[in-house]
C-alpha cells in the first residue's frame, strides 16, 4: 500500500518550505544572489542543508523560487498603482514611481532581480515577468488612445521598450546601492539587517533627492515616449 502523507505531515512540510523561502528571500535581500548558497538559507532558517535540498533539490532551484516570490511582489505592486480611474499619464507616473521607488528603497534585492548574473532558468523567470510589467503598461497606454489622451501608436513595443529603458535607467543606481543598508522595512520586501562590513548611510537626505531626481525624470521619459505629454511641456 504506497504510502501516504497525512495532514499533520503536510502542513509540517509546508511550513518548513515557507520557512527556508522566507531565510532565501532575507538572504538574497542582504547579499544578493551571490551569497544565497543553501548553507547560508540553512542557517538562516534554521535548519539542517539537508532540510533546504528536501524542498529545494539545488541552489538553481531555490533561486529560482526566490525569484519567483520577490518578482511577482513587484508585478503585484505595479498592477496596483496602474488604477483604471487615472488618466493615462498620471497611471504612467504611478507605475513608475511604484516600481522605482520600492527598487532604490530595497536596492540588493531589485538588483538581484534586474541585473545581477544568475542561472539560465532564473534568466528565463525574468523575461517572463518583464512580459508582465509590459503588460500593465500595454493596458495603460491601450486606456489613454481609446480615451483619446494618447495619440495611436503600437501599445506592445511602446510598453516593451519602456520596461526595458527604465530597468536599464535603474541598473546603475541600484548596483551603488547594493552596496550600502536599504531602508528599514522597504514596502513588500523583507527587513535587510545591516551587516558589520557595510558602509553607513552618510546623507539619508541627499540620497532622498537623488532618488526623488532620478523618479521625476523617468516619469517625465516615459510619458513623453508615450505622448502623454509634449516634449514642449
Amino acid at each position: 500500500m504506497p504510502y501516504r502523507r497525512t495532514p499533520r505531515i503536510e502542513a509540517r512540510l509546508g511550513a518548513s518550505r515557507d520557512r527556508i523561502r522566507a531565510a532565501a528571500l532575507a538572504v538574497v535581500a542582504e547579499q544578493g544572489y551571490a551569497g544565497c548558497s543553501i548553507a547560508a538559507v540553512a542557517r538562516r532558517a534554521g535548519v539542517a542543508t539537508g532540510s533546504v535540498y528536501r524542498h529545494f533539490p539545488s541552489k538553481s532551484d531555490l533561486v529560482a523560487e526566490v525569484f519567483r516570490v520577490a518578482s511577482q511582489r513587484e508585478v503585484d505592486a505595479f498592477t496596483r498603482a496602474a488604477s483604471p480611474d487615472r488618466a493615462a499619464a498620471e497611471s504612467v507616473a504611478a507605475v513608475i514611481e511604484t516600481f522605482a521607488g520600492r527598487a532604490l528603497r530595497a536596492p540588493r534585492m531589485a538588483y538581484a532581480l534586474l541585473a545581477e548574473p544568475v542561472d539560465p532558468s532564473v534568466d528565463a523567470e525574468r523575461l517572463v515577468f518583464r512580459r508582465a510589467y509590459a503588460a500593465v503598461l500595454a493596458e495603460i497606454i491601450s486606456r489613454g488612445i481609446a480615451a483619446g489622451e494618447l495619440p495611436d501608436q503600437d501599445v506592445d513595443v511602446g510598453a516593451a521598450a519602456l520596461v526595458g529603458a527604465i530597468g536599464e535607467a535603474l541598473v546603475g543606481p541600484l548596483a551603488v546601492g547594493a552596496g550600502r543598508p536599504a531602508d528599514p522595512d522597504p514596502p513588500g520586501a523583507p527587513p535587510q539587517p545591516v551587516g558589520p562590513a557595510l558602509p553607513a548611510r552618510t546623507d539619508a537626505a541627499a540620497d532622498g533627492r537623488a532618488r526623488a531626481h532620478l523618479i521625476s525624470h523617468l516619469i517625465a521619459f516615459a510619458q513623453r515616449s508615450i505622448g502623454a505629454v509634449s516634449d514642449n511641456a
